[in-house]
């Protein structure tokens, strides 16, 4: 069995996403490694009410300031500055930031009582309020080096915001507070930075976090390409479907597109280019599938768990609504990837070159029974916050156990340094967006905006989904996903949910489109990264991810105006619009591919383009539920859909036939 390996270059392609970090050693990432520790062992003790420290209860407060004051400071270590900071080392400056904010944060924790029992969010202190100048201060730092300048102009902005509010024009414009005020509130309110965002963090994502890094570090990418590998490597196309298969498992871990394509693009690019897929092709595969995997259940990403304290439910609520959305558009890559293969006879890899099957379940069963136990703490038993722990320690324990990835002091040094890493930069952000929150919270804008947006769309609910779409997807293109959510989910939300719209849907539709701008030019940063590991033009590669995953500019407006499509429903209306919709995505993957599996190919003159054209519309109709606006239920758009396509259909089966019994004609 040969085996598949990394290069020389496309380790280099993975490091290179790291070129955003500072590699400390020696001291400092001991430093990074103790605090991370500290930090695990607070949240072990605060989410399972273990009671270590004996006499004194953490209050959340309490709780989150300890956090943000440990993470942000690992943030300035880790973080460099700016492009000529030293990256070899953590300067003066750095250590001060890292000093200093431990300091600040830690005071604020030892006063947690007095907060709530002083009422300081409205009448704070004069040392309280020049603490939270710095607090201040030192987040919209944190979240500069972790987020990115375009994200600090944003939370800035709306940091400052309340003090001048009352100075802007009408549409914007608010109740405005003293800037003293304005300040004490967003760092000792519970509606600002530290809110929803900070607590979803403390809650539920620490624990998530560290159960994908402790994945990594025991070897689980490697795991999850084998078995795709051996699952569906052997098919036509097969080194592309097994991008599918192995970057939705892990990206479903780390929630992070750009990292899941150098993490399991290094595997999946070069065998698809090996196997005849073009490099654009191979690149657009990659990002498309690396960008699903934070779409994909169990886990999913970050912004699933803010999404879960926004609206007030379980996460597995939230796992299971995204289910049917997020399968529809691995279908749909699928489709189109088989079509590809088909249409240009490519084979799958060579069964000698692929891992056996059996051979990987036995020595990786263990990830497979810590997904199974994860699983069914979240589903079964509804134990969201504890869930990722238990899994976690379940792995480890197998893990040593195992010799092939059992951990060495190395080995449990970076997974404690890698976890560090993660939760600074989750920390940093969220921290920072919390401050939008704030700003909203304090000057009445978000009843403001959303009211002009339904009147701008003239009380159309599509009018008022299409802008918010052009909205995500504007916001996706210069923050982080999270980011782009939170700011929606105060703004566009209310709007959306007063047209009468399922919220949970609307909330989902709003991660959707937060999500379009990783495959779609003129950014398409999963695009940009799976490029450089396939050698290729970033503006090709992002146009084939933008046609490979089309179908998640639609499935959101499906579902949001039929929820039956995220489970929302009777079991006859869920089977039935789901089945509909997995036979339209699939028309609509064939005429964007020009061929249909059972049909054949589509020839590429003028009736062949009539005929995908129409096979596009019949497909689209398909999908589409009942009730979008139309005036039409769900059987009256499947008739429609069948009629549009079936023509298409019989003209692709006939030319198939009469191909192939005049084999010498040429396909033009």
């Amino acid at each position: 069995m040969a085996e598949i390996t990394r290069t020389d270059q496309e380790a280099a392609a993975v490091r290179s996403d790291e070129a955003h970090y500072r590699p400390l050693s020696g001291l400092l990432k001991g430093v990074v490694v103790v605090l991370t520790f500290l930090s695990l062992i607070l949240a072990i003790n605060q989410l399972f009410n273990l009671q270590f420290f004996v006499g004194l209860v953490l209050l959340d407060n309490t709780y989150l300031y300890a956090l943000a004051g440990i993470f942000i400071a690992v943030a300035f270590l880790i973080f460099p500055a700016g492009k000529r900071a030293p990256m070899d080392r953590a300067p003066w400056y750095d250590l001060v930031l890292a000093a200093a904010t431990l300091c600040v944060s830690a005071w604020f924790g030892w006063n947690g009582n007095r907060i709530l029992a002083e009422g300081w969010e409205y009448a704070a202190p004069d040392l309280a309020t020049a603490l939270s100048f710095l607090f201040l201060f030192l987040i919209l730092e944190a979240t500069r080096r972790a987020g990115g300048f375009l994200l600090f102009c944003v939370v800035f902005f709306f940091a400052l915001y309340p003090a001048f509010a009352d100075k802007l024009p009408g549409p914007i414009s608010g109740y405005p507070q003293p800037l003293p005020d304005t300040v004490a509130y967003h760092i000792i309110s519970t509606e600002s930075s530290f809110g929803i965002p900070m607590t979803a963090f403390g809650q539920l994502v620490v624990g998530f976090v560290v159960f994908g890094a402790a994945l990594q570090q025991t070897g689980a990418g490697a795991f999850f390409n084998n078995l795709a590998l051996g699952l569906v490597g052997w098919l036509r196309g097969g080194a592309a479907k097994v991008a599918i298969f192995a970057s939705g498992l892990m990206g479903s871990v780390s929630g992070s597109v750009v990292s899941n394509v150098l993490t399991t693009g290094v595997v999946s690019i070069p065998a698809m280019k090996r196997t005849g897929f073009s490099s654009p092709y191979a690149a657009g595969v990659e990002a498309c599938a690396s960008t699903g995997g934070v779409l994909m259940p169990p886990v999913m990403g970050t912004t699933a768990f803010v999404m879960a304290s926004f609206l007030g439910m379980p996460y597995a609520e939230i796992a299971v609504a995204a289910a049917i959305p997020s399968l529809l558009y691995y279908f749909g890559l699928f489709v189109q990837i088989d079509a590809y293969a088909a249409r240009r006879g490519l084979a799958g890899i060579p069964r000698a070159e692929l891992p056996r099957l059996g051979a990987t379940v036995r020595e990786g069963w263990y990830y497979i029974a810590v997904f199974a136990v994860l699983i069914a703490f979240l589903l079964l038993l509804r134990q969201e916050t504890l869930a990722p722990f238990y899994a976690t320690a379940i792995l480890l324990v197998i893990n040593q156990l195992v010799p092939r990835h059992r951990l060495d002091w190395q080995g449990v040094v970076d997974l404690f340094f890698g976890m560090g890493r993660g939760l600074a930069e989750l920390v940093a952000v969220l921290a920072g967006v919390g401050l939008i929150i704030g700003a909203f919270s304090a000057t009445g804008l978000a009843g403001t905006l959303a009211n002009d947006l339904v009147f701008l769309a003239g009380d159309e609910t599509l009018v008022l989904l299409v802008m918010g779409a052009l909205t995500s997807f504007v916001f996706g293109m210069g923050m982080t996903v999270t980011a782009c959510y939170i700011f929606l989910a105060i703004v566009l939300a209310p709007a959306l949910s007063a047209q009468g719209l399922d919220p949970l849907a609307v909330h989902l539709f709003m991660l959707y489109w937060g999500m379009v701008s990783f495959i779609t030019p003129p950014v398409s940063l999963g695009a940009f990264a799976a490029a450089t590991l396939a050698r290729t033009n970033p503006i090709r590669a992002g146009f084939e991810a933008m046609r490979l995953g089309s179908i998640i500019y639609f499935v959101p407006f499906f579902f949001v105006l039929n929820p039956a499509l995220i489970g929302r429903g009777s079991a006859y209306d869920i089977v039935m619009t789901t089945a509909t919709a997995f036979i339209g995505i699939f028309f609509v993957g064939a005429a964007l591919q020009g061929y249909a599996a059972g049909f054949g190919i589509i020839r590429n003159n003028v009736p062949g383009i009539l005929a995908r054209a129409l096979l596009f519309l019949g497909g689209l109709a398909f999908a589409a539920p009942g009730n979008i606006g139309l005036g039409l239920n769900h059987i009256e758009m499947s008739l429609i859909g069948l009629a549009l396509a079936a023509p298409p259909l019989a003209y692709i089966r006939v030319t198939a036939r009469r191909r192939a019994l005049a084999p010498e004609l040429a396909l033009r």
